[in-house]
């Protein structure tokens, strides 16, 4: 299959090489030609993973985005929510009738991305699917060097708009078997669990953050008092899930650290003993801040209130991340009163993920 891969990140790189490596024709874009041209001179990622070291060739590093879509049945996008609407813009003139976009994860972005494309003169008839996490845990050792310490074993996916999700699983199957369907958009925006692992891990270590030129939030960060506010925090965005009717799995976070049940199944182990997210991490510039608490808890927050969910906890969260931001959190761009959508009953919002804008 011809698969696009947009984007420069941990799981861009990791995406190029394990997709390349199961035999689909991979095109990485990356709009940063310096960065890529590592890549375009050797053809092809070095991948580490539980197998070694290797050398993956893949059909094309490009910085032309024009290049990388062109004749792609799928395109993936395994890049943070921020750089969603710049790469709407740029792909808006090159899609294609048919193609499927694939955000891993999407912060509702399947939603916002398919809006864009169409205010920039987009009329190719594209299906949107949104998942609750990268299907990789990796991270970048160079310029095109990459480590994957775990592949992602179940990815709940919604599809925008929800009447193409049959044809558009079934060609993100053929690259991501652990796919699986969830319903909506709203129902896959509503499994990402960056906005729950995340933001408690910043408030709660943020002394150490800042005092410590390099910090693990999943070793010494992740202690008892922080995963009950991390737990209760699943609650919230689980009982949203309920209210709105999305039926189970709704994959707690629980089981993320205790079984093998989560997408990952038993990572959390993997995760630390890897020892490559021991890292400097800046409360106000890192996306775990930027992306997944600004964006991700305010998104999530917002569909609480228009449920009539109660969530202390994510708003406790986004205040005190505003606190020390000094903004805030709760007008975001990824609400649901930024988006518009806030006025609608919940059966036009429902026909509207169904149909489409």
């Amino acid at each position: 299959m011809k698969i696009a891969v947009l984007g420069g990140g941990h799981g861009c790189y990791a995406a190029a090489a394990d997709l390349a490596e199961a035999g689909h024709e991979v095109r990485l874009w990356r709009r940063d030609a310096a960065a890529l041209a590592p890549l375009v001179e050797a053809g092809a990622i070095a991948l580490v993973d539980e197998h070694g070291r290797r050398e993956v060739a893949f059909s094309r590093a490009t910085a032309d985005i024009g290049v990388a879509l062109a004749g792609a049945e799928l395109i993936v996008l395994p890049t943070p929510a921020l750089a969603q609407a710049d790469i709407a813009r740029a792909m808006a003139p090159h899609l294609e009738d048919g193609q499927v976009v694939f955000l891993a994860p999407g912060t509702f972005g399947s939603f916002v991305m398919a809006r864009l494309v169409r205010e920039h003169g987009s009329r190719a008839e594209v299906a949107w699917a949104e998942t609750g996490t990268l299907p990789y845990l990796a991270r970048k050792l160079g310029p095109r060097d990459v480590r994957i310490t775990i592949r992602a074993v179940r990815l709940p996916t919604g599809v925008y708009p929800a009447r193409r999700s049959d044809a558009a699983l079934a060609v993100i199957a053929r690259a991501y078997p652990a796919v699986h369907a969830c319903g909506d958009a709203l129902s896959g925006a509503l499994m990402n669990a960056g906005p729950v692992i995340h933001p408690p891990l910043m408030v709660m270590n943020a002394a150490p953050l800042q005092h410590f030129e390099r910090w693990d939030i999943h070793a010494e960060g992740t202690q008892p008092a922080v995963r009950a506010v991390t737990d209760r925090l699943d609650l919230e965005r689980i009982a949203v899930r309920e209210a709105l009717g999305y039926g189970a799995p709704h994959y707690p976070l629980a089981d993320h650290y205790a079984n093998d049940r989560w997408m990952y199944g038993d990572a959390h182990k993997k995760l630390v003993d890897s020892g490559d997210w021991r890292e400097h991490i800046d409360l106000h510039t890192h996306r775990y801040v930027t992306e997944d608490t600004e964006l991700g808890l305010a998104f999530l927050a917002s569909v609480a209130r228009w449920c009539g969910v109660d969530a202390p906890i994510a708003q406790g969260l986004l205040a005190v991340t505003g606190g020390f931001l000094g903004r805030d959190l709760r007008q975001g761009p990824r609400t649901l009163e930024a988006l518009g959508l806030a006025g609608l009953t919940r059966t036009a919002l429902q026909q509207r993920l169904h149909d489409g804008e």
